[in-house]
């Protein structure tokens, strides 16, 4: 008896340390987060940078436990799709696709793998998901719906007399769409009439941006990444012609806009990540509502505002959380 007890004892122990091995081997196996962006740029990049941040704070070391692998569309739809494609083949754990058209071209790539969307305006509208608290399927993900009032308020305080603001906007992507019709909705009660100009390349950008000069009163640059990646053509003729350039994203102030009330990108960025990891622990992307990035702050250039004619009120100054001299 004494045996057969000893004999099941030793068994059953074995199997719980078989099991403890097979589960340690299972948290240190590799995974793989593979992330596409359509265009690089200050805001899309700082995103994605922290994609990786939030991920090695979850335990995940890029090159130990974690591949982390990236690949820029540099701004063409075609080079997207290719990209969505390879990326579907290649099975990877997570797909993290940032902004509009990268994320609609891996919607359209796969129906299986987990994709996690960011920098994201308008997902709905995007087709990219049916419901926002229900996406179902395979995707999930964090919008940045821009904070239009606070924004085009920020212009009326620092350019009082304007009338006529200038929007440069790529009708391709619809994320610039939707956030030019929710402008064009909101200047009536600000007395402000918007007048667009429209580039599809980011060749066509600076002539868009040169056909408003004598036309507006103030440029304003939505979150457009064909628009944002020719940012230094739209500041340069700001700056030559007196004609002040607000932006949607604050890292664009960091370049050389004036201002801007938005997100930080780079917080944006982790907190996609943090729904990567939510999916690599076993959660379905589908049962993850969609959520709105959160938080957005003041960020001014006060030597961008000097140089196209702005004097920003102390007023303006003290609210904000960052001052660029």
């Amino acid at each position: 008896m004494r045996l057969g007890a000893s004999l099941i004892g030793s068994g059953i122990a074995l199997a719980l340390l078989a099991g403890t091995a097979a589960f340690a081997q299972q948290a240190q196996q590799k995974v793989t987060v593979a992330v596409t962006a359509i265009v690089e740029h200050p805001a899309l990049d700082a995103a994605r940078d922290g994609v990786k941040k939030a991920l090695e704070e979850a335990g995940y070391k890029d090159g130990a436990n974690l591949s982390f692998r990236y690949e820029s569309a540099q701004g063409q739809p075609a080079t997207a799709a290719q990209i969505a494609q390879k990326f579907a083949g290649e099975n990877p754990n997570v797909i993290v696709a940032i902004a509009t058209p990268s994320a609609q071209a891996m919607v359209t790539a796969t129906q299986t793998i987990p994709v996690v969307f960011t920098a994201v305006t308008d997902p709905v509208a995007a087709q990219i998901v049916k419901d926002r608290k229900a996406p179902g399927g395979n995707v999930t993900g964090i919008s940045d719906f821009s904070p239009l009032e606070a924004q085009f308020d920020l212009i009326k305080e620092l350019v009082p007399a304007a009338k006529k603001i200038g929007v440069v906007f790529n009708p391709g992507e619809a994320n610039s769409v939707a956030l030019l019709n929710a402008v064009k909705a909101l200047a009536p009660a600000r007395n402000l009439q918007i007048v667009e100009a429209s580039a599809g390349r980011t060749a066509d950008v600076s002539a868009a941006a040169q056909s408003l000069v004598g036309k507006v009163d103030a440029l304003y640059l939505p979150t457009d990444n064909t628009i944002i990646s020719a940012l230094g053509t739209v500041l340069a003729v700001g700056t030559d012609n007196k004609l002040p350039v607000f932006t949607g994203d604050t890292e664009s102030v960091q370049k050389g806009s004036v201002a801007s009330i938005g997100f930080d990108y780079f917080q944006v960025g982790l907190e996609t990540g943090a729904v990567v990891v939510r999916i690599l622990k076993g959660e379905k992307p589908g049962a993850i509502p969609v959520s709105n990035a959160s938080g957005s702050n003041l960020v001014i250039n006060a030597k961008a505002a000097a140089a196209m004619g702005v004097t920003v009120p102390p007023a303006v100054l003290a609210r904000a959380k960052q001052v660029i001299n």
